[in-house]
């Protein structure tokens, strides 16, 4: 697979990508980097099967900082699509699925060419004692318990592991850390520690489906992981309000996640819906980057713990309308949400508040979409388990903020982690 991948560097880039008489991909990689180690597999997979027709080249970002500079790119991986010297198609950076770049690289071929390739696409099947859905704090740590008793063990995450930790800006409770953590760090950290022990990762990828009974997951339409033994842990993912405006301009003014988006709003006003831990917490961090926020909450108090509250209610910067609901996005141009409409609890009256985007925090809800209809649930939704994590499905345990559980935290979600590991080491005889 190597041999149809050209490495280079910003000396030939002319030579090998503008001059090329091929089309050519070209992947920006960096090293200890997780996002470039999900790519690799999936890059050289794609050059194998179409490497005959389009050219796959790999570039050191790191020692061609110029030339990515030049081009735009400013973090790894990013791949990059050239035709006849020309830059054509998407780009991709991040966590990059292989869909998406099979999808591009079909648009710049002859129809019939991508279908033929594709029919020549070599199924893969593997085997493995523990196979665990989601890479957040719980099924990490999963992953290490079982990957250091000798199991064999992957984790599966449609995304790049981390979970909602990974996009938490601080994290100031975690034992063992006196001080705050970067979310995306403590992550880093977790996802080293279990490739350290031997668990193997399959990350950004599609998972095409699922068979609880069987023990199987198809990954990418193309990989057939089967396990002795399935670890959920898919967590949750932020409850949308379910209001006007809010499909509409999700991502155009409506944002679910600050240490994304905060930086777009430097000097900006900025409503943050929600009063609970996550929204004060998350409002602090958007302080750094904003003039003012409004914080619409629908009690009369806040909900979230009482030192976060007292710097949120002591901070000049912060405004409250309490005891009202949010009813409706605006975007007044059509594109981007400038105003929110909002209802009073007491009195019934709407009133529009002005601003340059919303943050929403209302609460989450569980990942359950890959698994329709075959768990037992508790009356909010999370699945039910027994003291060892085991759900009402033979071999298949929970864990995490998929679970039906008092407290949703960072250390209750690795105890649940630990936990199911440990029985599963004593099932399989780790």
């Amino acid at each position: 697979m190597r041999d149809k991948i050209t490495y280079i560097n910003a000396e030939n880039w002319q030579t090998e990508v503008l001059e090329s008489e091929k089309t050519v991909v070209v992947d920006f990689y960096s090293t200890e980097c997780p996002p470039c180690e999900a790519l690799a597999a999936k890059f050289e997979g794609l050059a194998d099967l179409y490497g005959n027709d389009i050219k796959f080249v790999k570039i050191f970002r790191q020692e061609n900082r110029d030339l990515a500079e030049s081009l735009g790119v400013k973090g790894s991986p990013t791949v990059l699509f050239y035709r006849r010297g020309d830059r054509v198609g998407a780009t991709y950076s991040g966590g990059i699925r292989r869909a998406d770049l099979e999808r591009s690289i079909h648009s710049l071929i002859p129809e019939q060419r991508a279908r033929e390739l594709k029919a020549r696409e070599k199924k893969i099947e593997t085997e493995c004692d523990v196979a665990i859905l989601g890479g957040g704090p719980a099924g990490v740590t999963a992953a290490i318990y079982a990957a250091q008793a000798k199991l064999d063990t992957i984790v599966i995450d449609k995304g790049m592991s981390g979970g909602n930790v990974s996009i938490t800006h601080q994290v100031s409770n975690y034992p063992g850390f006196i001080e705050p953590q970067p979310g995306f760090m403590l992550s880093h950290f977790m996802a080293e520690q279990a490739k350290g022990a031997g668990a193997k990762f399959r990350e950004a990828v599609d998972i095409t489906a699922v068979d609880l009974h069987r023990k199987e997951i198809v990954l990418d339409g193309l990989e057939t992981i089967r396990a002795k033994r399935i670890v959920i842990a898919t967590g949750s993912e932020p409850r949308p309000l379910g209001i006007e405006g809010e499909v509409d301009y999700k991502g155009k003014g409506v944002s679910y996640c600050a240490t994304c988006d905060a930086k777009y709003y430097e000097g900006k006003h900025v409503v943050v819906i929600g009063g609970g831990n996550t929204a004060i917490e998350e409002a602090l961090f958007i302080d750094k980057f904003t003039d003012k926020i409004t914080v619409v909450h629908q009690f009369d108090t806040l909900q979230a713990n009482k030192m976060s509250a007292h710097k949120a209610l002591t901070n000049p910067k912060i405004e409250f309308v309490f005891e009202h609901e949010p009813r409706a996005f605006v975007a007044s141009d059509g594109k981007s949400v400038d105003r929110v409409r909002v209802e009073d609890l007491n009195t019934h009256e709407m009133k529009t508040i002005e601003c340059d985007g919303v943050f929403v925090f209302a609460g989450m809800r569980p990942n359950l979409s890959l698994f329709p209809d075959v768990f037992a649930l508790d009356e909010w939704g999370y699945i039910q388990v027994d003291e060892e994590m085991r759900t009402n499905i033979p071999d298949v345990f929970a864990v995490g903020d998929i679970i039906h559980k008092m407290y949703r935290q960072i250390t209750t979600a690795v105890a649940d982690g630990t936990i199911a590991a440990m029985a599963i080491a004593k099932e399989l005889g780790g």
